[in-house]
């Protein structure tokens, strides 16, 4: 016995319901994407609402300095005495830069700059100060390098 031959049929892909589906999944994923916003990539800070006397301009960073006889200034001007332990005036200029940066929406960044020969007290005290106010972005000033290495 002889057994025939069956003749397969070449198996053919329906391209229309595949292109169908093509789109389908595209207009799915365009409608479900987020759309980005270059707009939002700007950082942008308004002006503070804080009540102020006076007009403050605030930079990028505060900078306190802390000399070797105990005193300490904010941005170059004297806040704080040698004897003055609690930095009353420091805790205000402190929390007025805070409150101030808070509605500005921006960080308020804080480097202390002590000088060598300046007492760890001192430094642990205006650490405490800016405790108080609020203040965590602290960062101490690198040392320059005088020895010519």
């Amino acid at each position: 016995m002889r057994r025939r031959r069956r003749e397969h049929s070449a198996v053919e892909m329906q391209m229309g319901p595949m292109i169908d589906m093509v789109f389908l999944l595209l207009v799915f994923f365009m409608v479900t994407a987020k759309p980005i916003k270059p707009e939002a990539d700007v950082n942008l800070g308004l002006p503070g609402m804080a009540e102020q006397d006076a007009p403050v301009d605030l930079p990028d960073e505060q900078r306190i300095q802390i000399r070797a006889d105990g005193t300490v200034q904010l941005n170059e001007q004297t806040i704080g005495g040698a004897n003055d332990h609690d930095l009353e005036k420091l805790l205000e200029g402190l929390t007025r830069l805070a409150k101030s940066s808070a509605a500005a929406k921006a960080e308020l960044l804080i480097t202390l700059s002590p000088e060598d020969e300046a007492r760890h007290q001192r430094i642990v005290d205006v650490l405490n100060v800016c405790a108080k106010a609020g203040v965590k972005n602290v960062t101490f000033d690198q040392p320059s390098m005088e020895g010519g290495q």
